[in-house]
């Protein structure tokens, strides 16, 4: 056999290590997820108080309760956004893994957060609903869900804006940054 056929032999053996150790090298530290999670909770409260704020509208009548949600929603999001977006782009450029923060921070963070309200959404409605575990129950829950998570794309990701959004840019740029540090 030449050499070049036992090299790659070598490298194909070993592709299960580098796929285990990126693994392992995207996890978040634990000063990233304890201090990390809920800096970007508080961030997110802020946001959407400030855009209740600007609106009038921060004597709700359910305030504290929507705040948490949002805290709690983007505390939830930050370790697999960190997660994915590290794995995605070990060893990338700092705008690829910029975007790639960017990408996975906002997205998690309106998702986890629209389950939370979705799952609030259940537990109200679920007084109307069949009986646990039957067909029209499991209709009921995905609609209900569906519905749930359709509201809040179109009225709470307004309270995102406008410091949700300056910060997560800040964010997203320090923690490309900071990678970027961390591998050289």
């Amino acid at each position: 056999m030449n050499e070049t056929g036992a090299g790659a032999k070598s490298a194909y053996a070993s592709a299960p290590a580098l796929k285990r150790s990126r693994f392992v090298r995207a996890f978040p530290s634990a000063p990233e997820l304890v201090l990390g999670a809920p800096a970007w909770g508080l961030v997110t409260v802020a946001s959407a108080w400030f855009a209740l704020w600007l609106r009038e509208s921060t004597l709700t009548f359910h305030l504290a309760e929507l705040l948490v949600m949002y805290g709690l929603g983007a505390m939830l999001a930050w370790p697999p956004a960190l997660f994915l977006a590290r794995f995605a782009t070990l060893g990338r450029p700092a705008e690829t893994r910029f975007a790639a923060y960017l990408l996975c921070l906002s997205l998690g963070t309106i998702a986890v957060t629209a389950m939370l309200f979705a799952l609030d959404y259940r537990v109200f409605y679920a007084r109307w609903h069949a009986d646990t575990g039957t067909r029209a129950w499991f209709y009921q829950f995905a609609f209900t869900s569906l519905v749930a998570f359709y509201q809040f794309l179109v009225l709470g990701i307004r309270l995102y804006l406008p410091v949700g959004g300056v910060a997560l840019l800040a964010v997203s740029l320090w923690l490309a940054r900071a990678e970027g540090r961390q591998q050289r």
